[in-house]
């Protein structure tokens, strides 16, 4: 599962060239957790477009409203199938989820359960690849959200991310020349991209259990421990 991840954009010349171009809000929170609005961008009419999208995915048949199970991801081997993610897989609704890094939490030998931060070493804001459907509550509000392909690991995740409901997993990210196939390709092309990020290519670390509640918010999350 991937359910907390960071973005701050100031080193990244991509990002901020969304953000010059309209295409997206300027976002910096070192603490994403579910249910929060969260930058996306899109392929609207073939033209890249950002926005403000709930994470945890509200399917469009729900009236809007949230159902009692966490949709922040979906797995990639029941995308097609599960009736929370197969009408926008089919509908080739799909976005760019972006992040500067995202969080996994490691339980060593002794059962002791300790956060790490996992950011990339050739992208400093990178897409995750994420499904989006429109949902429409009973007074007509048009609730728009988001989901995240999750997938099993690479061998870096698979030693990290060792417990849990859903062990030995990992998000879905893009490098940048698959980004375009995500966005607009057909669901084959689409899914040929769907493969597990180069290990070598992740950097990962201990971070302090402050991340663990959602009230805490700062670059501080991200520094390695001693």
């Amino acid at each position: 599962m991937c359910n907390r991840y960071e973005l701050h954009y100031q080193q990244d010349a991509q990002f901020q060239q969304l953000v010059e171009l309209g295409w997206i809000l300027p976002f910096i929170n070192y603490n994403v957790c579910p249910t929060q609005q969260v930058p996306v961008v899109r392929s609207i009419e073939e033209r890249r477009q950002g926005d403000l999208l709930r994470w945890g995915l509200i399917p469009f048949f729900a009236k809007g409203e949230p159902g009692k199970f966490l949709t922040t991801n979906a797995r990639l081997e029941t995308v097609a199938t599960s009736p929370s993610y197969r009408g926008p897989w089919k509908r080739g609704q799909r976005c760019l989820q972006l992040a500067s890094g995202f969080y996994e939490w490691h339980t060593d030998e002794a059962g002791n359960k300790a956060p790490y931060y996992i950011h990339l070493a050739d992208q400093a804001v990178f897409a995750f690849a994420s499904l989006w459907d429109r949902s429409i509550k009973a007074d007509g509000t048009v609730v728009e959200s988001c989901t995240i392909i999750t997938m099993p690991a690479n061998a870096l995740m698979h030693d990290i991310h060792n417990s849990g409901n859903n062990p030995h997993r990992m998000p879905a990210i893009l490098s940048r020349e698959a980004q375009e196939a995500w966005l607009q390709g057909s669901i084959a092309e689409a899914q040929s991209v769907l493969t597990p990020y180069p290990a070598d290519l992740m950097v990962a670390w201990r971070v302090s259990p402050r991340v663990n509640s959602p009230k805490n918010n700062g670059p501080e999350l991200i520094t390695p421990l001693p």
